[in-house]
């Protein structure tokens, strides 16, 4: 007699939760302990190439960099450990065993999706906490060169403005509003299509309507010449915001302050697809853990005997790298804005969930 209930018995439940995710973390922990190596590897000499950086900082590094390992690679890693799972309870009948006990193969993945959702939560709040701090700050610390970065709360690096035909760009932007502070900024005049002078300003904070700048050397490509000032003012009308706004990473960004940062752009008349789909994406993206046993379930179903089971593994496995490919894909159309933001972080998903659950029902009949 079938049995109708939603989950499966509370053994078994527990028997395949505990499978999905002991695997699961091993093949997270092994892919990060390799990333993280081989990342380590070409990033070390960079990092041990400025004078003072020692051990201390390749921790620092590694430190920042797990995070975003985590993030990225942790879809990847429950398809893994979903296909390892389904494998061995194929290889061993269990799955036969199950199905004729009267559970469905519905039945048999309910509890790996209810664990799936729980980890596809834990997962969002790790990266509004965690993940996004680490790459604002690994960020900003790599584009400077992994030197010591002062004030790193809240810092951006790299923005580049155009000015009145000039080039402005401020190697960290740090805080917000009237406690914006610049540092690190070159200035390129130019007359036409000529370039005049350079100038290169230590530190930068807005005064009234203008900025005042510390520590200035210009260098004058018509004369020839560079001149040494400890004061000078510059950048008439330029607002703080134009620099927060000039580079929005929604990587960099936690979901309230994205928000908060596409009513600026809206406001300002900015262009707010590529802010948007990455505004979206921070739910669909650790939504996508819980495709991945549905994915993976086509190595579940069939007889082990049939000599398929590597072959039907090798098939759930494509089929997941495929969703992680549509996916990227479909993020970079939404953000030139060829399609809409909710659209290009979602669709991918729901495809790929009604390709899962046909696959599933066919295994079924």
């Amino acid at each position: 007699m079938s049995n109708f209930d939603f989950l499966p018995s509370r053994q078994i439940s527990l028997y395949l939760i505990k499978l999905f995710l002991t695997r699961s973390a091993a093949v997270l922990v092994l892919l990060v302990l390799v990333l993280m190596a081989l990342d380590l590897l070409g990033e070390s000499g960079k990092i041990l190439r400025v004078e003072g950086n020692g051990e201390a900082e390749l921790w620092r590094y590694v430190s920042l960099r797990v995070p975003l390992l985590i993030q990225r690679f942790l879809p990847f890693s429950v398809l893994l450990g979903t296909l390892i799972v389904f494998t061995g309870l194929s290889q061993h009948s269990e799955v036969v065993a199950m199905k004729a006990s009267g559970l469905s193969a519905h039945q048999i993945l309910a509890p790996l999706i209810l664990a799936s959702l729980g980890i596809a939560a834990l997962a969002f709040g790790f990266n509004e906490t965690v993940a996004v701090k680490s790459a604002r700050t690994v960020n900003a610390w790599s584009d400077n060169d992994y030197e010591t970065i002062r004030g790193q709360s809240d810092v951006l690096s790299n923005v580049w403005l155009t000015v009145d035909g000039n080039f402005v760009r401020a190697r960290q932007v740090a805080g917000r509003g009237a406690t914006l502070t610049l540092r690190n900024v070159r200035i390129f005049e130019r007359q036409g299509q000529t370039l005049q002078r350079v100038v290169d300003i230590e530190r930068a904070v807005q005064d009234g309507r203008r900025w005042k700048f510390d520590n200035v050397r210009t260098y004058d490509a018509g004369m020839n010449m560079v001149r040494q000032q400890a004061l000078s003012y510059g950048l008439d009308g330029v607002t703080p915001d134009r620099f927060t706004l000039a580079k929005v990473k929604p990587d960099e960004r936690g979901f309230t302050e994205l928000r908060q940062s596409i009513t600026e752009l809206e406001a300002a008349g900015r262009a707010t697809d590529e802010a948007r789909s990455g505004l979206w994406h921070k739910l669909s993206g650790p939504l996508s853990v819980v495709l991945m046993p549905l994915l993976a379930a086509l190595a579940a179903f069939g007889l082990a005997r049939s000599g398929q089971v590597l072959l039907r593994a090798a098939a759930g496995m494509a089929l997941g790298f495929a969703y992680f490919v549509v996916d990227n894909l479909s993020l970079a159309l939404g953000n030139v804005g060829a399609y809409p933001a909710f659209l290009a972080a979602f669709a991918p998903f729901f495809l790929f969930l009604l390709i899962g659950e046909s696959l599933l029902i066919r295994s079924e009949e």
